[in-house]
């Protein structure tokens, strides 16, 4: 069932010891066109969220509807990644690449002119389905297509689309969203989706598809998969804002997702032909491996979250304000990736997976002592820090986890490693948002006890504050007395917001910790020498 097709399964295996010749053009075309399709696909979750208020009152969304035009995608998405090996040997690489890449440019064209909320949430559960294909793919053609030797190139490439592309979609999203409307951080896909199947087109070889499969499917697996990753994506995404375990809705289904994952696992490590060989996770590089991609994900996702959620509340930025900060998470990411491979010819991989995790939790350490003035400037130097840390993390981490997999099991490893990242970014997100939450309760609770109005200094600055509001047109004395004790309100709240991000960051560097704890348990992978080289 994890087999890969006669396209990829006839190419040398990316590990064998023997000589391998070097990649035809046709073979580095079809890389470029896949990771190209993977970076479009995981831009595509954080170029929305950018642009989501506005997008909200365009179609006359809720605050809390809204959210569900980002939870769709990623539901689907997420649900889409491990069937993906499968589905690719059902359909010939050519023809599902193919025809999910045309897929995603029709929907993304489409969700452009969506009217009502209904509308845009199918739509982009459809898009997050067929884009949630090219993430995998891509991932599968490097460890299969390329000889050992060159698969640190093609990774760093897929690097690009894993951490460059979530960091810099906000800053794309913010300035179409301002400059040009909403609608265009859509139509943006097209001319590099065009691209895209050109390249894809021109490179993969056309084989008949296998369509008798179908009747030999893990269906069971797909089934508990689908609604068991459905359920718990839900629940995470949707928990935080209807109190968790408080809503009978999340209640019943996060029993939905215990059951579904619980028989999921058992089927697929029990079965004749698995959808997914859950036997992989038993390999000590693979395993540590996807612990470590796992934390990535919850670091990843959860900063890109937090820090547009603070700057807007906090310091009031619009969406391009918002990515012009980001941009330096991601534009350093952009020079420095490229050079990854190099760096693993010269160093363990291992030393650089370590690097990496530890500056990218130093980048939120640097975070935790934020006042209400800590803006654009101040989040500079943790943001390039941060840059640096992500560049060096994925690019030798996908090299070392997958090292020894042997070609009939890349659908499956790549399905696993790309789907927990993801994973990863949703609990993150869900975890930091409760977190958030109930910090700010716990701050704002201890402030409020400082300035009671039992203290005499509070009662001076609302004195203070009164006088000024009646020197500056309120007539009334208690009602500006009111407004001053409004706007020392105001202030505790925004200080309480500010510690509390404070310490989702501290939270953030402690997951990187442990993501650092898992690299340290790798092991070198054999074949490489003692710099890192192939």
């Amino acid at each position: 069932m994890n087999s890969l097709p006669a396209a990829l399964r006839s190419t040398p295996a990316p590990h064998s010891s023997q000589a391998t010749p070097a990649p035809s053009f046709r073979t580095w075309i079809a890389v470029f066109g896949a990771t190209l399709g993977a970076f479009m696909a995981v831009l595509n979750i954080q170029i929305v969220n950018a642009s989501l208020a506005d997008i909200q009152g365009a179609i006359g969304a809720g605050i809390d509807d809204g959210g569900w035009i980002s939870t769709s995608y990623l539901i689907a998405e997420i649900v889409v990644i491990p069937l993906s090996g499968w589905l690719a040997q059902v359909f010939s690489v050519r023809i599902y690449l193919l025809t999910n890449a045309v897929l995603f440019l029709v929907l993304s064209v489409a969700c452009a002119f969506a009217q009502t909320l209904p509308q845009m949430i199918v739509l982009r559960a459809i898009q997050g389905f067929t884009g949630g294909v090219l993430i995998p793919m891509a991932f599968t053609l490097i460890i299969t297509l390329l000889p050992k030797a060159k698969q640190p190139i093609g990774l760093a490439l897929f690097a690009l689309s894993a951490t460059f592309a979530p960091a810099i979609g906000p800053t794309i999203g913010g300035y179409l969203t301002e400059n040009w409307g909403w609608q265009f951080i859509f139509y943006v896909n097209l001319v590099p989706g065009l691209l895209m199947l050109g390249m894809l087109w021109f490179s993969l070889d056309s084989k008949p598809m296998k369509l008798s499969l179908l009747r030999q499917g893990d269906w069971t697996g797909i089934v508990t998969m689908a609604i068991g990753l459905g359920a718990l994506q839900t629940v995470l995404e949707e928990g935080n804002k209807d109190d968790w375990f408080g809503s009978p809705f999340i209640v019943w289904l996060s029993v939905i997702a215990a059951i579904s994952l619980s028989l999921f696992l058992w089927i697929e490590l029990t079965g004749d032909k698995p959808l997914l060989n859950l036997r992989l996770l038993f390999r000590r590089n693979f395993g540590f491996g996807i612990l470590a991609n796992f934390l990535l994900g919850v670091a990843l996702y959860g900063s890109i979250f937090i820090l547009p959620v603070y700057l807007s509340r906090v310091q009031g930025y619009n969406a391009e304000q918002i990515g012009m900060v980001l941009a330096w998470t991601g534009l350093p990411q952009l020079l420095l990736i490229p050079l990854v491979p190099q760096l693993m010819k010269r160093f363990d991989p291992r030393l650089l997976i370590g690097v990496g995790f530890a500056l990218f939790a130093v980048s939120n350490f640097m975070n935790v002592y934020m006042t209400a003035d800590y803006a654009s400037d101040q989040l500079l130097w943790p943001n390039v820090v941060r840059a640096v840390g992500q560049a060096l993390i994925l690019t030798p981490l996908s090299v070392v986890a997958t090292a020894g997999i042997e070609a009939e099991n890349a659908g499956s490893a790549s399905g696993l490693f790309n789907m927990m990242r993801n994973l990863g970014g949703a609990v993150g997100i869900a975890m930091l948002q409760t977190f958030l939450t109930k910090r700010e309760q716990f701050h704002s609770n201890v402030l409020m006890q400082s300035v009671s109005t039992l203290e005499q200094a509070t009662r001076t600055r609302i004195e203070q504050l009164t006088n000024y509001f009646m020197t500056h047109g309120v007539a009334d004395y208690a009602a500006a007395s009111h407004r001053a004790v409004v706007a020392i309100g105001h202030v505790v709240q925004k200080q309480a917001y500010v510690m509390a991000f404070s310490d989702t960051f501290f939270l953030l560097g402690a997951a990187l910790i442990l993501a650092l704890a898992a690299s340290l348990l790798l092991r070198k992978p054999a074949g490489l020498d003692a710099g890192g080289a192939h």
